[in-house]
């Protein structure tokens, strides 16, 4: 059997993967809040725990590997979105959930086997947080009840290296007359008539953030299970506090055994930000023209614990990568196995490069079945079909010419003759952005390419 190798957040070592019951691997990820369409950064640990997935699959076998990630459908932020729109929260959250789904589905990721609905596991929360009180870790105080972090302070804060006294000084927490400690968190909160809450022994309210995924993991794997992943934004507190509520209520050596963060997302060397200018959602990278193999491809290029870098130079070459990949696989048989280059990177800690790396070797040694059935493997396709999604160099060549004749018609002041290839590449369906001056288009979901060789 492959032995696996991962770096545990934890204990900030890399470590052999030994799952506490080969029969039964169970992985949990911090999945999103739905109030709207995920951007970028939201979509890299979905490609980083897809392929993580993938190999446990491979290695112990499709029936005993159980991921779970959960969508968060009570917060603040849905709230806001319902009250600002007039929609019930429910009718918010279901539409937005699906648009995670075919987004996420887009760049080639399976669907976990478990998707838990925080709101479907109150019950359970109510009952955690009883525990944690009734065990001296909580206490209730004005409606709300908050865990006591001086109860857990000798553990709290081994995941992300600090010390209480340390987070206190430097953390920006919320000052509150009913906390004992600025530290302390909120494990239930009041509702009122305007809010979604439920019936508890502390009044009608609603969960904090943190409870959700401690409960919800206790509910669908036991108080022990293997992998618990996330991005290194979610590390503290919100991971923090999960171990600190399971490990409390059930003991010090529960909850998940191995920690995995994946690092954060650059665009262009630079931090995504609406303010920027250069923050964007996944469906506004696929409506612009660029395939979801494309970014699952960039993300992938990246190993997961260090910065990632979108930029449109990379897409470009996992464009032409991807087609040259694509040209030589789709006339392999199926029904080989996946190189093992491919899986002996993987099992390094997710070496997702390495891996790549790997199947360009087969490129290289022409060995179109190893390498159909290791794209297969990482999910990307091996059909054909994929060449729709990607314009040939001559029709790019032909959209150059026309952005070049553009912008020259600018420099001149032929305002016509410049929106009228502007107008003409959107019906055609050349998605261009605005703030490139035509250096940077792609072609969208209504792409027509008569309508772009009639352009005159």
């Amino acid at each position: 059997m492959t032995t696996i190798k991962l770096h545990n957040s934890k204990t900030r070592k890399k470590e052999e993967f030994k799952p506490l019951d080969e029969k039964n691997v169970r992985m949990y990820v911090c999945g999103p809040t739905v109030y709207d369409r995920a951007h970028l950064g939201n979509a890299r640990p979905v490609v980083v725990f897809d392929t993580l997935f993938r190999l446990l699959r491979h290695v112990y076998g499709d029936d005993h590997v159980t991921y779970a990630r959960n969508f968060t459908d009570v917060d603040d932020k849905i709230n806001a979105k319902a009250a600002e729109t007039g929609r019930s929260i429910r009718d918010i959250t279901d539409e937005t959930i699906q648009w995670y789904l075919d987004d996420m589905g887009a760049l080639g990721a399976m669907e976990p086997t478990l998707a838990p609905r925080a709101t479907e596991y109150i019950s359970q929360m109510v009952d955690m947080i009883g525990e944690l009180i009734e065990k001296g870790h909580a206490y209730a105080a004005e409606g709300h009840v908050l865990f006591a972090v001086d109860s857990w302070k000798e553990h709290y804060g081994k995941l992300s290296g600090r010390s209480v006294d340390d987070m206190i000084a430097g953390a920006r927490v919320e000052v509150a007359p009913y906390k004992r400690n600025p530290m302390d968190f909120v494990l239930w909160k009041p509702s009122d008539g305007d809010t979604p809450g439920w019936e508890s022994p502390w009044g009608y309210g609603r969960p904090g953030w943190h409870i959700e995924c401690s409960a919800m993991a206790r509910e669908l794997f036991g108080e022990k299970f293997d992998i618990h992943g996330g991005g290194l934004d979610l590390q503290f507190p919100h991971h923090e506090n999960e171990i600190a509520q399971s490990c409390a209520c059930c003991g010090t050596d529960s909850f998940a055994q191995y920690w995995m963060h994946n690092e954060m997302l650059q665009v262009e060397g630079k931090k995504m930000s609406k303010s920027l200018g250069n923050f964007f959602t996944v469906r506004d990278l696929l409506d612009q023209g660029y395939s979801g193999e494309v970014i699952r491809f960039v993300m992938l290029s990246t190993h997961y614990s260090k910065p990632m870098d979108w930029t449109d130079k990379k897409a470009k070459e996992a464009e032409a990568t991807l087609r040259k990949w694509t040209k030589i696989a789709a006339h392999a048989e199926d029904g080989q196995q996946p190189y093992s280059g491919v899986i002996d990177a993987l099992a390094n800690d997710l070496n997702t490069a390495g891996a790549i790396a790997a199947m360009h070797g087969l490129v290289k040694d022409k060995n179109a079945g190893a390498l159909r059935a290791s794209m297969d493997f990482l999910g990307f396709s091996t059909d054909q079909d994929i060449e729709a999604t990607m314009l040939p160099p001559e029709v790019e060549a032909m959209v150059n010419s026309l952005l070049d004749e553009q912008r020259e018609a600018r420099k001149q002041k032929n305002w016509e003759r410049a929106d009228y290839i502007r107008d003409s590449l959107g019906e055609a369906g050349i998605a261009v952005d605005p703030a490139s001056d035509g250096t940077k288009w792609g072609r969208s979901q209504h792409f027509d390419l008569e309508k772009l060789e009639s352009i005159k």
